[in-house]
């Protein structure tokens, strides 16, 4: 029988190497554990196993560097034979809405040849109520000498949920400060996945059953999903009517049971832009708060572009200058960012500006802005000469730009530069 999850002899194999898998990976080969980290991209591997890092977090190259080094920390593109499986694969929606599961049913198929039994198998990845029983049936299905329910532990496996709860820029610190919700299909799974995450995470872990925590992630998400949906509704009302929105948030808020948060040009990312359609999709008949949340934020991107038309035809503009491109801000993740749609649909309207990009932590244009003949990705120093700018995202880097182009007619989507005019 293998070890024990918690048993830092344990090797650990994290399946994934994106925004959650890796920093996941780090933060156990930190506390001890032989971690394996898997991808299926082999530039992803090969930056691992040098100590580099794919994407932009905070303290992360630190930590991936440190645990290589001390051979604690290793990549390739196979599962390899372990103790523990972490299962952090992306869950995407489909054309209609509804996730994506293939992701995950490929990590069943690649791991199921790898057990023996004994084996503990954590799926992180955010998914809709079923989905780590849907994981653990397709592991039987391939593996039938083995059962994650019955009673004989020589033929068991462990299979649970513990959804991540971190914001990028902050992933390494909160996967250690953060409460974790564990919810095992077993009793038993739940107790070995609480022991694994004991040893690392100082919060408190909450035990539950598997489907409880699938659904608790997305809750979390379409809560916040509403919120903001609420926020961007009442710029959409102070538009028409010509009110300063964020004078009248400010004003509100000082109600002491009122709180109301940002707006913006939509949402974005991989989890509060998607986990709610899930919410809507288990159960499309009584979700009609969510859904509508859904549908003001995805709408956001269209109306900031009106707007950024209306502002280019009424001053007779040539050029554009839009102010960064990830979905929030001081990281370079572009998915589902309602940014790139705003100057998607800018760009398809006004085919004959020139439409200068700003932002500092990409190298390059997404697949879909690199194929406009009319945008580029520019420096701040180059995007003095615009006449519109449109402040997309608020970047540390944007709050001390020159009067040069805080100056010319701005349409500021964050509030940065008006609360600290």
């Amino acid at each position: 029988m293998p070890p024990m999850a918690s048993d830092q002899s344990a090797v650990v194999a994290v399946i994934g190497l994106g925004y959650i898998g890796l920093p996941t990976a780090a933060v156990l080969a930190t506390h001890g554990f032989d971690v394996v980290g898997v991808d299926i991209n082999p530039s992803t591997v090969d930056a691992v196993n040098r100590g580099k890092v794919p994407f932009v977090e905070p303290d992360l190259e630190i930590s991936v560097a440190g645990a290589v080094a001390r051979g604690r920390l290793r990549a390739q593109s196979a599962p390899p034979d372990a103790d523990v499986y972490v299962v952090a694969v992306p869950t995407p929606f489909l054309a209609g809405r509804s996730a994506d599961l293939s992701f995950i049913m490929d990590a069943a198929d690649a791991i199921a040849p790898m057990l023996r039994g004994g084996e503990l198998v954590i799926l992180e990845s955010t998914s809709p109520p079923g989905t780590t029983r849907l994981l653990a049936d397709r592991l039987v299905s391939a593996r039938p000498d083995l059962s994650f329910d019955g009673p004989d532990p020589a033929v068991a496996i462990h299979v649970a949920h513990c959804p991540e709860r971190v914001l990028p820029g902050r992933i390494m610190v909160e996967l250690v400060t953060n409460d974790r919700i564990v919810g095992g299909l077993t009793a038993e799974a739940t107790a070995r996945a609480s022991a694994l995450y004991a040893v690392f995470c100082k919060g408190k872990i909450l035990e539950t059953d598997a489907e409880t925590a699938e659904l608790a992630k997305l809750v979390e998400n379409a809560y916040r999903d509403v919120n903001i949906a609420f926020a961007n509704e009442l710029s959409l009302i102070c538009d028409k009517l010509d009110v300063d929105v964020w004078g009248l948030i400010r004003l509100a808020n000082h109600h002491p049971r009122v709180d109301i948060l940002e707006p913006g040009p939509g949402v974005g990312g991989h989890c509060i832009a998607v986990d709610p359609w899930f919410l809507v999709s288990a159960a499309p008949e009584d979700a009609r708060l969510v859904r509508t949340a859904r549908n003001v934020n995805d709408s956001m991107p269209g109306h900031v572009a009106e707007r950024v038309v209306r502002a280019v035809k009424e001053t007779e503009a040539v050029r554009v200058v839009m102010l960064g491109l990830s979905y929030k801000a001081d990281i370079d993740d572009l998915r589902n960012s309602p940014a790139v749609a705003v100057v998607e649909h800018v760009a398809s309207r006004l085919t004959g500006i020139v439409i200068d990009v700003v932002e500092p932590n990409v190298d390059a244009l997404p697949s879909s802005l690199a194929l406009c003949p009319n945008v580029s990705l520019v420096t701040s120093a180059e995007a003095e000469k615009d006449d519109v700018v449109v402040l997309l995202v608020n970047h540390a880097q944007f709050a001390s730009l020159g009067a040069e182009i805080r100056s010319r007619n701005i349409i500021d989507m964050r509030g940065a530069w008006r609360a600290s005019a």
